[in-house]
């Protein structure tokens, strides 16, 4: 089922975390013709694309209120309930990461702070398909409507019968997102990178998908839109110890498998007998979840890789930089100062990964394919940029100003300097 590698040499660590292959080249060329028609046809391209990948026909892209009414009336109030506790705590953990003014002062007559301020116009990019994530709309809308951002829209790709799934409309209605567009794939990066007449083009797109979405996401860049990182295909790294669980561990993995056939999932341990209880459960467990076939095609791709200390497993953490990591072993706590690279990291045997795709209050839009190294999960910052602010008395111009001289003839740049004598000359005349 999943590839067994004992005691690997470091220098093969980088062949053993090796994710799937992702055939960049083709899908550059697919954005570029995506894009290029979108641009010259707007909305006609939309259509097009819809009908192509999604098979739907559509005129109309934007929900209807009629629409969302209908969602109100089939979302069950049990799921409802589930929703409104799961945004509660999202809500609360994202509100305590809210930007503070930040300032310096100095008694030489000058000061700098800096104020942060929410971006204008955000897309939020929400999967659909064969798992229509509404856990995603609470991730991107409950932090974009805290932060302030005067213009949020979603897109989500429509169902065979051209609608939108209606846990997801029902949870935009509650975040505050009344502008939802029937629109998935590379078109709707597309439309959201450069503007139809149906959809305004935003500053910036966040949202997780497939590797179509996330190439289309680093193609928009070249439109002078943001993003708010690179989120494809779902990957997952447990390290567990003689204490971790078999049927946790087992579950755990699966939790990650069946997003699609071609997430990551691996298991890392010094203890060669937990690999064998675990492949058991594997095996047991598959046979009751829906999305077995989605399932066993990840874990073709997935490893149980098995080193020979604790530090090791560390170091293989942060050479792999896993989007979700979960510390299975005792001591747990004792490993926090030495994560470098991860998106959310799930600490113990009773902290599954699914907690933070929910109702943890963590974010689940989280770097993948490395990208943890340097980049963060989404979060408060993400909808925010930071503005700089800085006042000068003549008084500090006075004890400035030679230094600003010196750097500024020293780079030749003369009129940076002259910027500077002008004003000293006023003060002290």
């Amino acid at each position: 089922m999943m590839n067994k590698i004992l005691y690997p040499g470091k220098e093969e660590w980088a062949k053993v975390v090796e994710r799937p292959v992702n055939k960049g080249e083709d899908l550059e060329k697919v954005c570029k013709a995506v894009f290029d028609e979108v641009a010259r046809d707007g909305d006609e391209a939309l259509r097009k694309y819809t009908w192509y990948f999604d098979r739907v026909k559509l005129e109309r892209f934007e929900v209807t209120e009629e629409e969302f009414l209908e969602a109100e009336r089939l979302v069950s109030e049990e799921l409802k309930e589930a929703i409104r506790v799961a945004k509660g705590n999202i809500e609360e953990f994202h509100k305590v990461q809210v930007p503070v003014r930040c300032e310096y002062v100095s008694e030489r007559g000058f000061r700098c702070w800096q104020e942060a301020r929410a971006i204008d116009r955000v897309g939020l990019y929400v999967p659909g398909g064969s798992a229509p994530l509404f856990s995603t709309v609470l991730m991107l809308a409950v932090p974009a409507k805290l932060a302030g951002c005067g213009e949020v829209v979603i897109c989500t790709p429509p169902g065979m019968d051209g609608r939108v799934n209606p846990a997801i409309l029902w949870t935009a209605r509650l975040c505050g997102v009344t502008r939802v567009f029937k629109v998935g794939g590379i078109q709707a990066i597309a439309a959201l990178g450069l503007g139809t007449g149906s959809i305004g083009r935003v500053d910036k797109i966040f949202g997780p998908g497939n590797r179509f979405v996330t190439a289309a996401k680093q193609w928009v860049g070249r439109y002078g839109v943001a993003i708010d990182m690179p989120a494809g295909p779902s990957e997952l790294m447990v390290v567990a110890d003689e204490t971790a669980r078999a049927s946790f561990v087992a579950a755990d993995l699966l939790s990650q498998a069946e997003h699609g056939p071609d997430s990551q999932v691996i298991l890392v341990t010094c203890d060669e007998r937990l690999i064998d209880e675990v492949e058991k459960e594997l095996v047991g467990q598959l046979e009751r979840i829906p999305r077995k076939a989605i399932a066993e095609v990840a874990l073709r791709n997935s490893k149980y890789i098995v080193l020979g200390s604790r530090e090791e497993c560390v170091e293989l953490v942060n050479c792999y930089a896993p989007e979700h990591l979960m510390l299975s072993v005792k001591n747990y706590l004792d490993w926090v100062p030495e994560i470098r690279n991860a998106g959310s990291v799930f600490l113990g045997h009773y902290s599954p990964e699914s907690a933070g795709d929910y109702a943890s209050g963590t974010n689940h839009t989280l770097p993948t394919n490395g990208y943890a190294r340097m980049c963060s999960g989404v979060n408060m910052d993400a909808f925010m940029k930071k503005i700089s602010f800085q006042e000068i008395t003549p008084e500090g111009l006075n004890y400035l100003g030679r230094t600003i001289e010196v750097m500024a003839d020293n780079e030749k740049l003369e009129a940076h300097g002259n910027a500077v004598r002008v004003r000293k000359i006023k003060v002290k005349s």
